[in-house]
């Protein structure tokens, strides 16, 4: 079973409802407005006082040969840009991208300023450059990623020839050998690539694994809505059964007193023929209602099979469900979860979109379990996919081409599906046949997925 695109990730709602906006799925938009102005402030404000209390340190307590004015001077150079930024944008608000890759750059200069009036790569502190660029890559898109790294990247070069010499005891010098400080330099510019490399993707996962969560919640919000409606259905026709009985009888009663040729005949013909219309209809919404009532809130593990499956009929292989159990044992009702229908369903359809002429899906039960189980005999799973099957944006067909549904999505479907069942207390499996073919297991534990009894 390869694995089709979702028919329930991104979704739009119909022209002119007052659904949610749809998701984007662009992981770079995502990233984008991830910094607040006043987080940049107070990371700069942090910078600050511990680069002006290094400096103290050096030049007071351990009484070394340092140019204190001129690096008090850069450090202020950062308090006035916070003073600045703190008058002319005060408050909470999103930093645009651009912004912040531009204070991001300011912080990584000044610091190479500091750093080139106190040693240069020999200096320890060097270390702190790569900070900067770290925050880039966890919180920018790649463009202002790549230009914050540039910059650090010519500020440590610079350090490599431009540096006053380190600091050290008076009337004494350290030199350290151009090797040793030329490995400093690649030391640096490996470190900041590794972590800005590092942050990067592990923010892009977070990012994805985001949306990934939030269409999942989509799904089943979406799925509790029409499980809501379909409660309100059932108890409409209901409701609505007993003031349709009385409007018949009347219109008998006038039918029967009135003559053949009397209009008030006629209209009560056509009284009777409108309430026998609305029975119907309410008849109709009444067969499948999602939830609400307490007779439809239960299923037979049967019927729950059927209706998992029944859309997909028409795909083109042939469908067979089964129920297994132990001998003699009444098959269980099952509560009527919308999350459990819709994640198996899922399943069925992956697996009807890939095999070759057979999908099977099973329902067993014992005493402890109850488990469902969709097996296919199509090409089974890569290798390749089923070592990462269950994460987001896992696919084998990019756009869905030569599949049954013709589905277009991100490769959320497994996600979204596994997501909600191990909500509902299941654990998934997925796998290959030994003769060939796809297997996706879903098993709870019984009283997890079993209906009360009913009275």
């Amino acid at each position: 079973m390869a694995i089709s695109q979702p028919s329930f990730g991104a979704e739009t709602e119909p022209t002119g409802s007052a659904g949610p906006e749809p998701l984007d799925w662009d992981v770079e938009l995502q990233r984008r407005g991830r910094l607040r102005l006043r987080t940049l402030l107070g990371l700069r404000w942090l910078a600050v006082a511990g680069q002006t209390a290094a400096v103290l340190m050096v030049a007071l307590v351990f009484g070394f040969d340092i140019k204190l004015g001129w690096c008090l001077g850069v450090i202020a150079a950062s308090a006035w840009l916070n003073v600045f930024l703190s008058v002319v944008s005060p408050g909470q608000r999103l930093a645009r991208n651009w912004e912040a890759a531009a204070q991001l750059a300011f912080d990584t200069a000044q610091l190479g300023v500091l750093l080139a009036l106190t040693g240069g790569v020999a200096n320890p502190f060097c270390l702190l450059l790569l900070a900067p660029v770290t925050v880039a890559a966890a919180t920018l898109p790649t463009r202002q990623v790549l230009g914050v790294a540039l910059v650090g990247f010519v500020v440590v070069t610079l350090l490599l020839f431009f540096k006053a010499p380190l600091p050290w005891f008076p009337g004494r010098t350290l030199e350290l050998p151009r090797l040793y400080e030329t490995g400093m330099w690649a030391a640096l510019v490996t470190g900041m690539g590794f972590t800005a490399g590092y942050a990067w993707t592990a923010a892009a996962e977070a990012s994805r694994m985001e949306l990934a969560l939030a269409a999942t919640q989509r799904v089943l919000a979406r799925e509790q809505q029409l499980a809501a409606l379909g409660g309100l259905a059932a108890a409409a026709a209901h409701e609505l059964g007993t003031p349709l009985a009385t409007i018949q009888v009347v219109a008998k009663e006038l039918l029967r007193s009135s003559p053949a040729d009397d209009p008030v005949a006629e209209d009560a013909r056509l009284l009777l023929q409108q309430a026998e219309r609305c029975r119907d209809i309410l008849r109709t919404l009444a067969q499948k209602p999602e939830a609400g009532d307490v007779v439809y809130a239960r299923l037979g593990l049967a019927q729950l099979l059927d209706e998992v499956v029944e859309p997909y009929r028409e795909m083109g292989p042939t469908i067979v469900t089964e129920i297994k159990g132990p001998p003699g044992e009444f098959v269980p009702d099952v509560r009527r979860l919308p999350e459990v229908i819709h994640a198996l369903a899922s399943f069925v359809e992956n697996a009807a979109d890939f095999a070759t002429s057979v999908v099977g899906v099973t329902g067993r039960f014992d005493e402890e379990s109850i488990w469902v189980e969709v097996r296919d005999d199509g090409p089974g799973f890569s290798p390749d996919v089923l070592v990462k099957l269950g994460e987001p944006y896992v696919t084998s067909r990019p756009h869905g081409e030569g599949s049954r549904s013709h589905h277009h999505g991100m490769g959320l479907g497994f996600f979204i599906a596994k997501t909600l069942l191990e909500r509902s207390g299941a654990k998934v499996t997925f796998g290959n046949d030994r003769d060939g073919g796809a297997v996706v297991e879903a098993r709870w534990p019984r009283a997890r997925l079993e209906a009360e009894p009913a009275l």
